[in-house]
């Protein structure tokens, strides 16, 4: 019987695959793409088959007899085609993690298959038809379908506001690829958080639909996975990792809600999916279509280069309107007069009068020890990076966490000489017995991650909020995508700059784009829609254009402060981040670390094989840090960062690669390493 030497990756963290024997095979069949279980040292392992040969590979380390034989293989036919397979090196080399890891996250682990799926069907339920599509949205389909010479990277973008119709034209376009026995991705930002996209999804294509979400076991994972790869389900609808669906014959990916965070991975491999679906779609030769009322700045940046193609949806469908927003200077109030401002206060109680729905949004990932003047609204910021400062109560120091620049906190303001200065915020549960005690007849649900303890608890308390059971919704950045309530009038915004005062240069497009979308919540289905947004900076750029409507005056400044500061889009990063048991740990590792990464690029600059192009990159990469990560410690973990940034990414990533190739790291000391960060948290 003939034996196969099969080369098998491990979800490790280690850039090679390891040489196994096929023993048992004789049919002779291909085991390229299949999981096999084996003996890896002393432990029992599944990996996947990623090349075989006949012979003994030349670079293999191990005598031929040394070989270990597979114990088992776990599949019959592959589950990693070639594509995937191709996928894998490209993000193992980019995103700066091993072959292994990211070839095992792109797979189902289930063992067997379940009957269970994700969905099922009554064959006679009738299958919710194609709304007819306005003038805008045909314009739109045949522009996404058509082969425009402009637009030959094949990259599109739906921009249009919430209730604009963008989920209608994602599907129609879908059925049209459909008829061209075409497969479609269709990536949503959370599964537990877009519960109506899925909903029409799978009304609209039935069982030529398959659900991947976290809800499934890996075995009925599994089960879908071989549904996709036998084109019993030609339409994949998932969350990030859904970009890696075997879809034979794909024709489109789309990207739902392309601005969310939710899409770039926070764990390694940290992919983004947005970056992966475009390299998919560009060696495919498929178009990949966005959509979002609120892009990202490097989307918008895309689409106003030419880039990126843009289709405009400008009417609501349901007859509803844009609702109004007002903007409420909780400067001038009272210290002790709470969360609830008079003005909102009075509108909640006309709302409920009504038998009117309310959401308060709450921006809970934001710091509160940020330094304000009371007076005239200064907020101390870093001299080298502008980003805020924050404030570290134990050292009575301010602190910026890109550089580590630091300065004692001033007595008085800067600005004005003011002495009315401090630190503020408002927390979760103290907002939620203020609305209690205010309005003690009013039916109120939270909805936030300490307020969900069970699976299903998201879903069943968003449809009692839409059944009208509930007056008073509180929630967190969970309600403010993609949700549709029917009976809603009023949303109000508890504290819109506490997200503008996290040490992270994306603060403002974050808290642009949280208002614009949790605003558009309100006035679906009637004209009488109102937002109030309270803050401490109402002049502030990004709450006073989301308040006002401003949106191509906001990307145009945003844009702008990006180049002045050499933030992305200007420029590519990556993040380096030390974790360990003892700060003194992290602290000495990530110093050292910079010392080295330093040493590499001047290495790279002073290179006598150096190209021009490269030299000229390295002179403008600067490595940054170290410095303590703003959230300094995380699961018993101190954590240092050091951020590389420069024109070029390819740079920033080969000298973290010959950093990486030739450091050892402590044995307590766990660096993660992240290309393109979107937080830096």
């Amino acid at each position: 019987m003939p034996k196969k030497f099969l080369q098998i990756v491990l979800n490790i963290p280690l850039n090679q695959s390891f040489t196994y024997l096929d023993c048992e095979n004789p049919e002779n069949k291909s085991r390229l793409g299949c999981r096999a279980d084996l003996k890896f040292g002393n432990r029992r392992m599944t990996g996947l088959v990623i090349a075989e040969s006949e012979t003994l590979p030349p670079d293999c380390p191990v005598e031929e007899d040394k070989i270990r034989p597979v114990m088992r293989f776990l599949d019959e036919e592959c589950v990693l085609t070639a594509e995937l397979t191709e996928l894998a090196k490209w993000i193992s080399k980019y995103y700066l993690c091993s072959i292994g890891e990211i070839a095992c996250s792109m797979v189902p682990g289930g063992k067997r298959e379940s009957d269970a799926g994700g969905f099922s069907f009554l064959e006679d339920t009738p299958e919710t038809k194609a709304r007819e599509l306005s003038e805008e949205q045909k314009v739109a389909v045949e522009g996404i379908l058509s082969q425009n010479p402009h637009n030959k990277n094949q990259l599109h973008y739906l921009y249009g506001a919430t209730g604009t119709g963008k989920t209608e034209v994602f599907l129609q376009t879908s059925e049209r690829l459909l008829e061209q026995g075409k497969g479609v991705i269709y990536l949503v930002p959370e599964i537990g958080l877009t519960p109506q996209v899925i909903e029409a999804v799978v009304s609209r294509f039935g069982n030529t639909a398959a659900v991947l979400h976290s809800g499934l076991t890996p075995s009925q994972k599994l089960s879908e996975w071989r549904r996709i790869l036998n084109k019993e389900a030609r339409v994949v609808v998932g969350a990030r990792s859904a970009v890696f669906a075997p879809v034979p014959d794909l024709g489109m990916i789309i990207i739902d809600e392309e601005h969310d965070g939710s899409y770039k991975s926070g764990n390694t491999p940290r992919y983004h999916a947005r970056q992966v679906a475009m390299y998919r779609c560009a060696r495919l030769g498929i178009p990949l279509l966005m959509g979002s009322a609120t892009p990202s700045v490097e989307a918008w940046k895309m689409m106003e280069e030419g880039k990126i193609f843009r289709h405009v949806l400008t009417r609501r469908l349901a007859g509803g309107a844009m609702p109004e927003i007002k903007c409420i200077n909780l400067s001038g109030l009272a210290s002790d007069s709470g969360a609830i401002s008079p003005s909102l206060q009075k509108e909640i109680e006309e709302t409920l009068n009504q038998k009117r729905q309310t959401i308060l949004f709450l921006n809970r990932r934001g710091f509160t020890h940020f330094f304000r003047c009371n007076s005239c609204g200064f907020e101390l910021k870093c001299k080298n990076c502008s980003v805020s400062l924050t404030f570290h109560k134990a050292e009575k120091r301010l602190r910026c966490h890109y550089c580590g620049w630091q300065v004692s906190p001033p007595q008085q303001c800067p600005e004005c000489g003011s002495l009315d200065v401090g630190y503020s915020g408002f927390g979760t549960e103290y907002i939620e017995t203020e609305v209690r005690a205010k309005f003690p007849n009013a039916k109120v649900v939270r909805i936030d991650t300490d307020s969900l303890t069970h699976k299903g608890e998201l879903q069943e308390k968003l449809d009692a909020f839409k059944k009208g059971e509930y007056d008073i919704m509180l929630g967190t950045q969970m309600v403010a995508k993609g949700l549709n309530f029917p009976n809603l009038k009023l949303v109000g915004v508890v504290l819109a700059d506490t997200g503008l005062h996290l040490p992270d240069f994306r603060a403002a497009e974050r808290t642009f784009s949280l208002i614009t979308q949790v605003a558009c919540r309100a006035g679906r289905f009637f004209p009488d829609g109102k937002v109030l947004v309270q803050t401490y900076c109402p002049d502030s750029e990004p709450i006073a254009y989301a308040v006002a409507g401003k949106t191509k005056e906001f990307y145009d400044s945003e844009i702008k402060t990006r180049e002045m500061l050499d933030f992305p889009p200007f420029s590519r990063m990556l993040r380096m981040v030390f974790r360990a048991p003892s700060e003194a740990q992290a602290v000495h590792a990530c110093s050292g670390a910079a010392e080295i990464l330093r040493q590499v690029l001047n290495s790279v600059k002073m290179g006598k094989n150096t190209s021009e192009s490269i030299r000229e990159a390295t002179n403008q990469t600067e490595i940054l840090g170290p410095a303590e990560c703003p959230l300094s410690k995380i699961a018993a973990n101190y954590r240092q960062q050091i951020i590389l940034r420069g024109p070029q990414v390819s740079v920033l990533q080969y000298i973290t690669s010959v950093f990486s190739t030739n450091y050892k790291a402590p044995q307590e000391v766990y660096i993660e390493y992240d290309v393109d960060p979107v937080s830096l948290l």
